[in-house]
């Protein structure tokens, strides 16, 4: 994933802060956990909020633990562990271990075959834990790269792949809850292709690189058409959101998805402005 599942923090209330943030480090510390310092390097926001929603809703027993760590040696923080999180630190590391080698065979940096180098030793286990979810990142983003080898047919086609992978991440077992998890990881997996496409579009112009964005890149109502296709892949999003029976972390949840996310793609058009 790519950093645009975030919280908008100026909304969140000190108690929410708290608890978002929590998770936040509590992800970092089951990646060092399960996977050494270098796990930590793939930390991000966006698969808080996936531990975040499935915490809630599966309400597993938690514990806090409070220390220090190398980013933020002077400071304690709280942070929460239980098997959603782990979850969460494996999925991560999948999810990172495949990208690292698409960008590797997309621009043969050398960083990236290192960095996925060291990962490997983790995927079998991870494989052999979460085998349903492997498999679907596996494919999906194989399926993903022959499509990106060819000029964009449509809008849709590499965003569905896209959607269909974090569907499947966002499944933790199949029980009463899983199709609604699935359409919801599905169209947030959509929203975040689409955005990616919409802020890389003038790199990847420059470099001659797959980009769904040149089919409507040039028509006057360019960036109408965008914000449409973000705000229905949302608006899916924000009906499951809604009639899924979560309490605990709800608020913030609706923080990430009806204000962080708005924040994040501002950003992006102001950034484009100052260009």
């Amino acid at each position: 994933m790519f950093g645009y599942v975030v919280a908008n923090m100026d909304k969140l209330t000190e108690e929410q802060k708290k608890i978002y943030r929590s998770y936040y480090c509590g992800l970092c510390r089951s990646l060092k956990k399960q996977f050494g310092n270098f796990g930590r390097l793939t930390l991000n926001y966006d698969m808080t909020f996936m531990i975040l929603l499935l915490a809630d809703l599966r309400d597993p027993e938690t514990k806090l633990h409070t220390g220090r760590c190398i980013v933020h040696p002077c400071k304690e923080k709280r942070m929460a562990e239980n098997e959603i999180v782990d979850y969460g630190a494996a999925m991560n590391i999948l999810l990172a271990y495949y990208n690292l080698l698409d960008d590797w065979k997309d621009e043969q940096k050398k960083s990236a075959k290192t960095a996925a180098n060291r990962l490997a030793r983790f995927i079998p286990e991870i494989e052999k834990k979460y085998p349903r979810q492997a498999r679907a990142v596996r494919e999906q983003l194989e399926l993903l790269a022959k499509e990106e080898q060819m000029n964009p047919r449509d809008l849709d086609t590499a965003a569905n792949l896209s959607g269909k992978m974090l569907g499947h991440l966002f499944v933790y077992e199949k029980d009463f809850w899983a199709e609604d998890c699935y359409h919801f990881g599905e169209a947030l997996g959509r929203f975040v292709y689409w955005m990616d496409a919409y802020e890389d579009l003038q790199k990847d112009q420059k470099r001659d690189r797959y980009n769904p964005m040149t089919l409507i890149c040039g028509k006057p109502n360019y960036q109408q058409r965008v914000e449409e296709m973000l705000k229905n892949t949302l608006g899916e999003c924000a009906l499951i959101l809604e009639r899924l029976p979560l309490v605990e972390h709800l608020d913030i949840l609706r923080n990430v998805l009806y204000s962080g996310i708005w924040s994040k793609y501002e950003q992006i058009n102001k950034k484009e402005e100052e260009k």
